[in-house]
């Protein structure tokens, strides 16, 4: 049986490596493998799979990427602008005015 999964080393809440490996592994190799790693899912639903730079949500155990605004909010699994993308069309965000600009 394949043990293997995919693990992600977490520092100060943000994700510093992914590797695919066995829990047994980690756990019997410390110095190879040291601080804290945590389970990352290649294939759940509702759970991204772990990128360097993201964070670590240990509330939800589940992992985010940077937003790509300020504006913009986390939830349900994504980040979401202020207002929602129009549905035809090619728009970029502009995050000084806070609108969708047409492209």
């Amino acid at each position: 049986m394949d043990t293997r999964t995919y693990f992600a080393q977490v520092t100060d809440g943000v994700v510093t490596n992914v590797r695919v490996v066995s829990r047994e592994f980690l756990d019997a190799n410390p110095e190879r493998y040291p601080g804290t790693w945590v389970q990352t899912f290649h294939d759940t639903p509702n759970k991204n799979y772990a990128s360097a730079g993201w964070e670590y949500l240990p509330e939800t155990e589940n992992f985010r990427p940077q937003s790509p605004f300020a504006s913009w909010t986390w939830a349900n699994n994504y980040w979401n602008p202020p207002t929602p993308k129009p549905n035809e069309g090619r728009w970029l965000w502009n995050e000084e005015e806070l609108v969708w600009v047409a492209i």
